[in-house]
């Protein structure tokens, strides 16, 4: 079972602030689209980059490069008399046949991956992010000596716009990925930018990585939120779920260049009054903040409705064999069903649409991914005699996001 955990890089030059900072001015961010996605393809189809202008780096077809080589591969297997970690997949969430990009440090510190990329926007704010992994397990005989990556980018004229540094990827005993991320913004006369990745830490024990899912996912400024009117929504009563039993996360020492996780936002205070099977909530005139599982996840919108005014009905039901999925909704980024367990019985709620309520978001949360992953659903919706059918597969990596507008 693949563990997970999150840095955030400390970024140099331009980028230069603390992790309390850096999460302060992109709290008010949605990142809604992944822009560009690399994952390094699969068996069926593969995604391989040119790579041989590299001083000190060739390609190898091997599952277990040597020293100087880096290859596309599905796993490894008792690499080097089993000081490597074995892997039976990539990172890549269901990704059969998935590929994953091993490098075995050159002798020399050096650059191991580059690529120009094209698409980006002017002047816009974009997360950079990257799932990283050393290979080499902890407690070998020699002195360890783990990779340290500097991660540029910069303009097709060779101007640098951002430096992120990720210090030390550490060792461990079992599979660990964690990744890797930052803040940018791109200048004001340029789209198309050189992402290049440099170890800067010489060739030896220790010293071996795989990386994969590298992402550029664009930031949407949240707009205020102000003089929110009482919104009702009922809730159905679903039996109670089975407790949902936290797996435990082997947590790796965080060098000291990493940020910190930032402090848990307070949730603002709120008036509740509950009438049984309905739930009134009246929100106060303040900003909500975005709940951390939102921030930290992708939120594809998995469908739009436009509709009159209606009371719309919305019915959450597991897809196929009940697993034990459970999952949380969140209603304008404020949490409204919390580990509801989803069934052949649905989780229904129902929310107004109106002039004085025109805009609703929904995010579906896979709080687990049950026995058979990923969390998929059902959602059918039921708004002004029409019926609509969305299926949904979210994970712990991904949200799902339903938008609701009152037609003008």
């Amino acid at each position: 079972m693949k563990k997970f955990t999150t840095t955030c890089i400390t970024g140099l030059l331009l980028l230069v602030f603390t992790c309390q900072q850096a999460f302060s001015q992109n709290g008010n961010c949605v990142f809604k689209d992944t822009l560009l996605k690399i994952d390094f393809g699969s068996t069926r189809a593969g995604q391989e980059f040119n790579l041989r202008a590299l001083k000190n780096y060739q390609r190898s077809l091997s599952t277990c490069p040597d020293d100087g080589f880096y290859s596309y591969s599905t796993q490894t297997s008792n690499c080097f008399n089993g000081d490597w970690i074995t892997l039976n997949e990539d990172h890549t969430p269901n990704d059969i046949g998935g590929k994953m990009f091993l490098v075995n440090a050159a002798n020399s510190a050096s650059v191991f991956f580059i690529t120009a990329l094209d698409g980006f926007k002017k002047n816009t704010r974009y997360e950079f992010g990257v799932w990283m992994m050393n290979l080499c397990k902890i407690n070998r005989p020699c002195p360890p000596l783990p990779p340290n990556i500097i991660i540029t980018l910069q303009t097709s004229k060779g101007k640098i716009l951002a430096k992120f540094k990720t210090g030390q990827i550490s060792s461990a005993a079992n599979p660990s990925w964690k990744k890797y991320f930052a803040y940018f913004t791109t200048p004001a006369d340029e789209t198309l930018l050189t992402l290049k990745m440099e170890n800067q830490t010489n060739g030896g024990c220790g010293n071996d990585f795989t990386m994969d899912d590298i992402t550029f996912r664009e930031c949407y400024p949240v707009l205020p939120v102000t003089q929110q009117k009482e919104k009702i929504m009922e809730q159905k009563p679903v039996s109670k779920p089975e407790p949902v039993v936290l797996k435990p996360v082997v947590k790796e020492p965080v060098p000291d260049q990493l940020m910190k996780a930032p402090a848990e936002v307070k949730k603002m205070p709120v008036e509740e009054k509950t009438v049984d099977p309905k739930l009134t909530v009246k929100t106060a005139p303040v900003n909500i903040p975005l709940p951390q599982v939102i921030l930290s996840r992708e939120n594809p919108v998995v469908k739009t409705i436009v509709t009159e005014a209606t009371t719309m009905l919305i019915e959450l039901y597991d897809n196929g064999q009940v697993d034990g999925d459970t999952v949380s909704i969140y209603h304008n980024n404020k949490l409204v069903v919390s580990h509801a367990g989803l069934s052949e019985k649905p989780v229904t709620l129902r929310i107004k649409v109106d002039s004085e309520n025109p805009h609703h978001e929904l995010t579906m949360v896979a709080d687990n991914l049950g026995t058979i992953p990923p969390n998929t659903s059902l959602m059918v919706i039921t708004a002004a005699k029409k019926r609509y059918e969305v299926f949904i597969s979210s994970s712990e990596q991904k949200n799902a996001r339903l938008l609701i507008d009152l037609k003008e």
